[in-house]
Parts: structure tokens; sequence; C-alpha cells
């Protein structure tokens, strides 16, 4: 069912991985989604040609947006593409990963981190809201990290923890406005970008596994249908809330089943 035929969204970090799901999904659904990419544009145009094969429709945008240009160029390339339609649809994707324990982090690496995880997102909301119709959707990609104490991402869960409190204010900002704001936070999700995260040391993926109440990664399809509730219709009541798109990761212990 192409529940979101008639509506634009846009994708940041929609060249690979996480991103690419998302567009792909919002496209199968009949969005007509603007595919940003920041330096890959290669990997931006098969997206799009991908989508297109599908029968959906998609045009690439690229822009750097860890510098102070990247927003105003997002939004060139955004509104050319949209040819005066207005913007119904945002998902903050694009991010930094985490950049390791406090002992070896750059300050470098931290600005980099809320340049493109924090400082971008706002950015882009600003500039988008006046485009967004009565029915927007903002969505932002946060992360588990936020609710579980890994040491060796504490400036990516600050800065997640960061983009939830955002949500969760402009929520109540702009639901006077018919849009809503909400995070999805995945999990381990193993996808083209990252899989070989997952094969080294040998049995990790087995362990993050075991730590997971469905007992398996998350793939970026599951973070992208997510993502596709809350941009439709069918998300329509949901604002301000963080969803947790990790399969139940770190719930507590796993009981062996007596069968």
């Amino acid at each position: 069912m192409r529940r979101l035929t008639g509506r634009t969204a846009v994708v940041t970090g929609a060249s690979r991985g996480i991103g690419r799901a998302i567009a792909e999904r919002l496209a199968a659904d009949g969005a007509l989604v603007a595919v940003h990419y920041g330096s890959n544009q290669a990997a931006a145009d098969e997206t799009v040609a991908t989508i297109q094969r599908a029968g959906g429709s998609a045009f690439a945008v690229g822009a750097e947006l860890g510098d102070d240009q990247g927003v105003d160029a997002l939004f060139a390339g955004l509104d050319e593409g949209l040819s005066g339609r207005p913007l119904d649809i945002l998902v903050n994707n694009a991010a930094v990963p985490p950049a390791g324990p406090i002992d070896s982090s750059t300050p470098e690496e931290f600005d980099r981190i809320f340049a493109v995880n924090v400082k971008a997102p706002f950015f882009v909301i600003q500039r988008a809201i006046p485009r967004m119709s009565g029915r927007g959707r903002i969505i932002t990609i946060s992360s588990v990290a936020t609710r579980m104490a890994n040491p060796t991402q504490t400036s990516f869960a600050m800065a997640k923890g960061a983009v939830e409190t955002m949500s969760f204010t402009l929520a109540n900002e702009l639901g006077a406005r018919g849009i809503t704001v909400n995070a999805v936070a995945p999990g381990a999700t193993k996808t083209d970008v990252n899989a070989a995260l997952f094969e080294q040391p040998p049995g990790f993926e087995a362990y993050l596994a075991s730590m997971t109440a469905l007992d398996r990664l998350g793939r970026a399809d599951d973070i992208a249908d997510a993502v596709a509730f809350l941009a439709s219709d069918d998300g329509r009541w949901v604002t301000g809330h963080v969803l947790d798109v990790s399969g139940g990761i770190h719930l507590g212990p796993r009981v062996p089943s007596r069968t």
C-alpha cells in the first residue's frame, strides 16, 4: 500500500546503510524522496536508480553537513528538486560514528561529532519548518547509546542525547502546526557500511545477538519500517517520542529455554 503517495521527503545520509533503506522504503510507499549524500555521489546515484527501477521517484542532493555551507547547499538542491512543492517528511539520518573512549578523543573529533550529529540536524530542521505542510513529519535517528553505558561512545551518546531532547522540545513547539517530531533509536544494526565491525573479533556478532531479546542483530529495513510508520498517517498521534528499534537489546538477562 502506497501510504505516502503525493508526499515529499528528504533523508540525510541516504546513499548507504540505514539511510538508503529509509529512502527506499519511503519511495516504495509513494513519496518523492531527496537522497542526500555528503561525498559519495556514486552511491547516492545508485540509490536513486534503485528507487526508480522499482517504480519510485527520487533525486540526489549533495551537501557536506559538517561545514557552515552544508545546510545552504542541501536546501538549494532540495528546492530545485521539489520545484515549489512543500516538504512533508524530514529524516535526519546523517551522522558521524563514535570516536572512541575519552582518553583517546581529540577536540577535533568531538567538534566533528557535534557539528554533524547535533548542529546540522538542528539547523536543517530550522530551514525545513517554513517549507513543511500541515502534516509534516520530522524524524531524527538517535541510538540506544543514550541509555547504555558504553565507554567507547561517550561523545557519540552525548550527541544523540542532545537530538532526543531537541525532538522532545520541538514536538511541543510545532504540534499546533500539525507537525510531529520524533526520534528513532536503533541498537546493533548490521548494514553494508558497518558489516566488518561485527565480524571481528570472531563471535562478536553472536555475543551482541545474545544480549538482544529477539536474538539477532538489526537490519537496515527494521529501522526503515519504523521510520515509515512515523512518517505515515498511522503515526499521526505520536510525537515527542523516542522509539526504541533495537530488538530489545539490554532488556536484562535472557533465561535459557526449558523446552
